[in-house]
């Protein structure tokens, strides 16, 4: 769906051609670009600002029908992310206008001081990405997705970067499925389903999968994952994915929160936070996506996905607030908060995974607390590490790829919050402030002496309304993150 094109913008064909406009510098080269953009000059309302718009019809000598000009604003705030917003924005207003195809002309690399393959890789994010629809729940299809999004380049760039597309449409598509998983309603991927699911889907990309039912569960005495299960009609599940590579050095666990919905438990959550509790698999969801696209790229590391998949329902075999369990480690937790479920099914995942494969890295994913969204609000997930190497390059990774994370405090007095008198630990802080951290550090009391990273994605999983290059709902945040991640290590 993606591809690079060059040659002369007056003989290629397509349905619309995008050119970005800077207000206050020039930031093409090609000799054909600038001859198309010096027809703007007659619209003195058209300046290159952000998001000013002029669409030229039919201009002479050109095969192309439409010319769309957008402004991207003043140069110096020109960065991947407003490429991507651009790109993103661009292919939303063709898709409304019923266009098939289009073609983005890209900016020089020597116009805005930047590595060419980073303006092509964020561009072509935006543009994949703002192309995705959700509307597996529409009766009425009012859109279409565009089926070609074409760049016109330079042709010592595109035979440089002519595999790039292929690349980028492999990460996009991990963020779009984790996307779809998310925003598919809790009556339609109750836990055994959406096990089922990921695993029909990870299967295909030779991924080895194992499902461990209420009765394995049991058996091997995943104790806080069937506290968790306890309320509901619908039995919890754990999904097990791995990637093994032949030769790998290095093991690296993911582990992601499967809460299918979450009503709290006995704990209910109030009328207007019980809405959208079908995001609270969203660390599942890019767990997943990111295996199967890491098996289409192959990286040279050993990967494991551990997914425990919980519904938290109350009922009378529900868990109560004041009940005491014993996870898979063997240490005893008081269940002071039925709604502080997933810190729960995560410390019996991770548990599982250091005892089972001993990773040499280890990083969870999860909607885990409203504290983190009120600490960094809804675009900027929260990153908690215990060791700081790995915590730089996950900041990195969010940087190139616009996931954005914020470090974090682990603060070893907070640890004397979460202390019981009844058993090891306490899933509830005894203090109401600092809900993200001392959330953070009951996972790290499960994560023995491993490198690990904990990001809490509660923020930026899920939009309410449409964003530059994302509909509502899912957002797929974490799967490009990790993935670019993994390719460094």
């Amino acid at each position: 769906m993606l591809n690079l094109k060059t040659g002369d913008l007056y003989k290629l064909k397509t349905d619309a051609i995008i050119i970005p406009v800077c207000e206050d510098s020039e930031i093409h080269d090609n000799s054909s670009v600038l001859s198309i953009i010096n027809n703007t000059g007659a619209a003195r309302e058209f300046k290159g600002a952000k998001d000013d718009e002029l669409t030229l019809f039919d201009l002479p000598a050109m095969k192309i029908p439409r010319i769309i000009f957008l402004g991207l604003g003043k140069i110096k705030q020109i960065d991947s992310e407003s490429l991507r917003i651009f790109c993103g924005k661009s292919v939303k207003k063709c898709i409304r206008k019923n266009l098939g195809e289009i073609l983005i002309v890209v900016p020089s690399s020597k116009k805005l001081d930047s590595e060419i393959k980073f303006i092509l890789e964020s561009m072509m994010e935006g543009a994949f990405l703002g192309n995705h629809l959700f509307d597996k729940y529409k009766k009425e299809k009012k859109n279409n997705p565009l089926k070609k999004i074409a760049f016109f380049v330079e042709p010592q760039i595109l035979k440089e970067f002519s595999e790039l597309p292929s690349m980028v449409e492999t990460f996009c598509s991990g963020t779009i499925l984790a996307r779809e998983w998310v925003s598919i309603p809790s009556n339609d991927k109750k836990p055994e389903k959406l096990a089922k699911d990921i695993a029909v889907t990870a299967g295909k990309e030779n991924l080895k999968v194992k499902i461990f039912d209420e009765k394995k569960l049991k058996r091997l005495g995943f104790g806080a994952i069937l506290a968790v299960g306890a309320g509901s009609q619908n039995n919890p599940r754990l999904l097990i994915l791995e990637y093994h590579p032949k030769g790998a050095k290095k093991t690296i666990a993911l582990v992601g929160k499967g809460i299918t919905f979450d009503s709290g438990g006995i704990n209910l959550k109030p009328s207007g936070s019980l809405e959208d509790m079908k995001m609270d698999m969203s660390g599942a969801a890019a767990v997943a996506a990111t295996l199967i696209s890491a098996a289409k790229i192959k990286p040279d590391v050993g990967i494991i996905g551990v997914i425990p998949i919980v519904e938290n329902m109350p009922s009378g075999n529900a868990a109560r607030p004041g009940d005491i369990i014993t996870g898979y480690n063997g240490k005893t937790i008081e269940i002071n908060n039925t709604d502080a479920e997933g810190r729960l099914i995560l410390a019996d995942a991770i548990s599982y995974v250091l005892k089972e494969y001993r990773p040499d890295i280890l990083i969870d994913l999860a909607t885990l607390t409203g504290a983190c969204v009120i600490a960094l609000g809804e675009r900027i997930a929260g990153l908690f590490s215990t060791d700081d190497e790995l915590a730089d390059k996950i900041m990195q990774s969010a940087k190139k790829t616009g996931e954005r994370c914020w470090r974090m405090p682990l603060p070893e007095d907070y640890r004397e919050f979460l202390k019981s008198e009844f058993a090891d630990i306490s899933n509830m802080s005894s203090s109401r402030w600092g809900g993200a951290i001392t959330a953070a550090l009951f996972l790290s009391e499960f994560t023995e002496d491993t490198k690990w990273a904990h990001i809490d994605i509660a923020g930026p999983a899920y939009v309410k309304k449409e964003t530059d290059y994302c509909g509502a709902g899912g957002t797929g945040f974490g799967v490009r993150l990790l993935c670019d991640l993994i390719s460094k290590l």
